[in-house]
C-alpha cells in the first residue's frame, strides 16, 4: 500500500492506495495532538487494514515546507523541512507529532516541498515568498493523474490556494496571504495592518480572521453551509465572495498559463470548492465548467506521488526525487 499524508488546516487526512482501490480517513488536528507515536501508527494501520511492513511508502505533508526545493526521503531532511513553525497559520502539535510518528517508524517516506522563492517555478512571482505549502502539491498530482497536463486548481476552505502547471511542470502559486479569501483565513487589508500595529493583534492572528466567517454571525464551516442550504441571504452572501475572489485568483494564474503557452483546465478542491453553488458561480464567472476534485485530494494526490515514486519516477511536477534506495 501506499500512503499519502495531508498536514491539513482543520485535520489530519490520510489516503491509501492498494489492490486498486483507494481508502481515506482523517483525524481532528486537536485529537491527534493528545496521542502518541504508536497511537497514531496503530491508527494508520488499522483504518487502512493492513500491517505496517505492508506500507511500501508515505508521501508526507509538513506545514510551510519552505526548507526544502525538492521531495526528499524523510531520513534526510533537517527541521522537518521548515524554516520555521513560526508565521502563519494555527499551531496544534498535530502535524509534528504525525511526522514524528512516521519518520520513527519503520515506514519509508517521502517529505513534499512547499513552493517558494528558492523553487524551481516562474521566477517572477518570486516578489513573494512563500506561494503554498506541501498538501497543493498533492492536489495538484491528482488532477495530473487524471490525464491533463494544464491546469489551474484552486483548493477552497479554511484558506483559498491557486496551482498553475503547465507541460506538467509546477510554474507558479498564489498563497493564502496574498490574495482571495477562504472562510477563516485571508490577505491583511488596511483595518488589520492598523491592527498590528495598534497591537491589538499579531499579524498571524489578522490572518487566521480574514476570512468571510469574519463578516457573518457562523462560528465555522459548518454552520456556514447549513444556512446556506437553508437559504440564509447572509451565508449565501459570503459563499458568493468567496467564489468572485476565488475566480479572480484562478483568472490571474489563467494570465501567467498564458505566458507559458496555454489556459488548460480549471480544478476545484477542498470542503467549499466542491459545494454546488461556489463552483457554479465560478463557472459563470469564468465562463467554463470547473472540475470538482474534493476535500480528498490533498491526500489522495500524495499517495500517488508515492505510488509512482516507487514505480521509479524521480520527478514529481518538475521536483526532483531524492529517495535513498
Amino acid at each position: 500500500m501506499f500512503i499519502g499524508v495531508d498536514h491539513g488546516t482543520n485535520a489530519m487526512r490520510f489516503a491509501g492506495i492498494g489492490d486498486g482501490d483507494i481508502r481515506t480517513f482523517e483525524m481532528p488536528r486537536r485529537e491527534v495532538s493528545s496521542m502518541s507515536e504508536a497511537q497514531i501508527i496503530d491508527s494508520i494501520t488499522s483504518h487502512f487494514d493492513v500491517g505496517i511492513s505492508d506500507i511500501e511508502l508515505a508521501a508526507v505533508t509538513y506545514s510551510m515546507g519552505d526548507g526544502i526545493v525538492s521531495i526528499e526521503d524523510m531520513d534526510n531532511v533537517d527541521s522537518r523541512g521548515v524554516l520555521s513553525i513560526e508565521g502563519v497559520g494555527k499551531k496544534t502539535g498535530a502535524g509534528t507529532l504525525v511526522f514524528d510518528a512516521i519518520k520513527n517508524s519503520p515506514i519509508s517516506a517521502v517529505l513534499i516541498p512547499g513552493i517558494h522563492a528558492k523553487s524551481n517555478t516562474d521566477p517572477r512571482l518570486n516578489v513573494f515568498s512563500h506561494s503554498t505549502s506541501p498538501e497543493k502539491i498533492g492536489i495538484a498530482y491528482n488532477a495530473k493523474c487524471k490525464g491533463i497536463d494544464d491546469f489551474v486548481v484552486s483548493d477552497i476552505s479554511s484558506n483559498t490556494v491557486t496551482v498553475a502547471v503547465c507541460g506538467g511542470k509546477l510554474i507558479g502559486a498564489i498563497d493564502a496571504c496574498i490574495f482571495a479569501p477562504g472562510t477563516r483565513h485571508g490577505p491583511l487589508d488596511l483595518e488589520a495592518i492598523r491592527d498590528v500595529d495598534a497591537g491589538k493583534c499579531s499579524a498571524n492572528e489578522a490572518f487566521i480572521n480574514a476570512g468571510v466567517l469574519k463578516h457573518t454571525s457562523y462560528s465555522d464551516n459548518d454552520e456556514l453551509l447549513e444556512a446556506a442550504v437553508n437559504g440564509k441571504s447572509d451565508a449565501i452572501f459570503a459563499l458568493d465572495q468567496i467564489a468572485l475572489f476565488a475566480s479572480m485568483e484562478i483568472a490571474a494564474m489563467q494570465v501567467l498559463m498564458n505566458d507559458h503557452g496555454s489556459l488548460g483546465n480549471v480544478f476545484l478542491a477542498g470542503s467549499i470548492g466542491e459545494v454546488d453553488h461556489v463552483a457554479e458561480r465560478i463557472g459563470k464567472h469564468l465562463d467554463l465548467k470547473p472540475e470538482l476534485l474534493g476535500k480528498w485530494s490533498a491526500a489522495i494526490g500524495c499517495a500517488e506521488i508515492a505510488r509512482d515514486i516507487a514505480g521509479g519516477a524521480r520527478t514529481i511536477l518538475g521536483l526532483d526525487v531524492n529517495l535513498n534506495i
